[in-house]
């Protein structure tokens, strides 16, 4: 007897459906196919580890750490306490003794406050800055009759001569005290990024225009005059706000502002939220975190570890105090364990400065890279419509070739480097540097 066995359809449709998968696992993507990848050498996610008020212990204890461990960082500083420095704390407007007289019988309000919060600090007394700071927080916050009420008291206590004679900076500038120019210009040509905190590190939400772009644009001068161009990319105003107003003007004198970088291509999540990477439309994520004297090492280990699942988050950590001097003191063993973990994950994460990052992806967003098969070669033109004198990092470019190439030299202009070729599922390719705007690239198989 003649014995026939039907296989399910079910099973049928699966047999067919593995050969078509196998058909397309085995698929060569067409020689020349090129993309910008999304993080420099092809890496996974970006981290930044960046330092804010430039406190004598960041660099006494934690630079040496960075650089026994070869991470470059970015020091958000303040340029007022620099010995040399041209520019310093002043109050630009009308006299303030007229002012503290008017303080008397007009009260603190809408029309008056940033004239008299931008004051508050040079009114020539002891103590008038801690009232500057409140106020302008306050203000930000929506608090505005508190506000008003800190000025009218520190105003009171001014004209009743309560308070004594002279100028007290705040713990900020204070404990920033020490570093001299030539130390930061050593540690700029070894990769590390200065960039500005202000001069006397203000509560921006409470200064009027003229002081405001004192403080921005002045110690923006500063380290142009000191460090050059490339240290006047990026700026953190102090305490963090992202006042509409003030970031109105900051986003206007600094292209990289770590308080906020609205673009249309990246989501922002600030260090003060209880948010994590997520879905999103954007290419990027800033995901920023701020670890306190609270915070244990497993959850900082976590954020690294959340930013390697995912393949579009760039990790920015920023740093205070270190070993009891600064805010939110954290002790210098901590940080060498905590970096040593960083440094670990170094073949899936892009350690960079923050301006760098930042370079990066918007070249990225502005670039595009044109590839040309011609005879046994590939030629590749990448270009970005971004100002040079800004951007000018390599892009890493990853070009598919043909599956019998086991490695290309890659040249451009007067350079060439020889590379192996990497396999993935869309087949044989190559990753490699490439600078905008200058050369065609030419890949040449061996």
């Amino acid at each position: 007897m003649l014995t026939t066995t039907y296989k399910p359809v079910k099973t049928l449709l699966l047999t067919a459906l593995i050969g078509i998968q196998g058909l397309q696992g085995n698929a060569q993507t067409k020689p020349g196919t090129t993309e910008i990848t999304k993080w420099q050498y092809g890496k996974t996610g970006a981290v930044s580890l960046t330092y804010d008020d430039g406190s004598m212990n960041q660099f006494r204890k934690a630079l040496p750490v960075m650089e026994r461990l070869k991470m470059p960082a970015t020091f958000f500083i303040i340029t007022g306490s620099i010995p040399a420095s041209k520019y310093h704390g002043k109050f630009i407007g009308r006299p303030v003794k007229d002012i503290i007289k008017e303080s008397a019988t007009v009260p603190t309000n809408d029309q008056n406050f940033f004239e008299r919060c931008s004051a508050a600090g040079y009114l020539g007394y002891m103590g008038t800055i801690a009232a500057h700071t409140q106020a302008g927080s306050l203000y930000d916050s929506g608090k505005k009759e508190k506000a008003f009420k800190v000025l009218d008291d520190i105003y009171a206590k001014a004209r009743n001569g309560e308070l004594k004679p002279g100028y007290e900076p705040n713990d900020e500038f204070k404990q920033s005290i020490g570093s001299t120019w030539n130390d930061f210009r050593k540690d700029a040509a070894e990769g590390y990024e200065f960039a500005s905190h202000s001069i006397t590190h203000p509560s921006m939400p409470g200064l009027d225009e003229p002081n405001l772009l004192w403080e921005l644009e002045k110690s923006k001068a500063d380290i142009l005059a000191q460090l050059g161009p490339k240290h006047t990319f990026s700026a953190e105003c102090p305490y963090g706000f992202e006042n509409d107003r003030v970031m109105g003007y900051a986003l206007k004198i600094y292209p990289a502002l770590r308080n906020r970088m609205p673009e249309p291509w990246l989501k922002e999540i600030d260090r003060a939220s209880k948010q994590t990477p997520g879905s999103t439309d954007k290419d990027y994520i800033q995901w920023q975190r701020g670890a306190t004297t609270k915070t244990p090492l497993p959850m900082m280990k976590l954020w690294v570890d959340t930013t390697l699942n995912h393949t579009n988050t760039w990790l920015v950590l920023v740093f205070h105090g270190i070993d009891g001097m600064g805010y939110e003191a954290l002790p210098s063993n901590l940080l060498d364990e905590y970096f040593q973990y960083i440094k670990s994950k170094n073949d899936k994460l892009w350690v960079a400065t923050f301006g760098d990052v930042t370079r990066y992806m918007r070249e990225r967003e502005h670039g595009k890279a044109v590839a040309s098969p011609i005879g046994n070669t590939i030629q590749v033109k990448v270009s970005h419509s971004l100002d040079g004198k800004m951007y000018y990092l390599p892009l890493t470019l990853k070009t598919y070739v043909s599956s019998n190439w086991t490695s290309a030299t890659v040249t451009q202009g007067s350079k060439s480097k020889k590379i192996s070729t990497a396999k993935d599922d869309q087949g044989t390719y190559v990753l490699y540097q490439a600078q905008p705007n200058e050369a065609v690239v030419t890949l040449k198989k061996g």
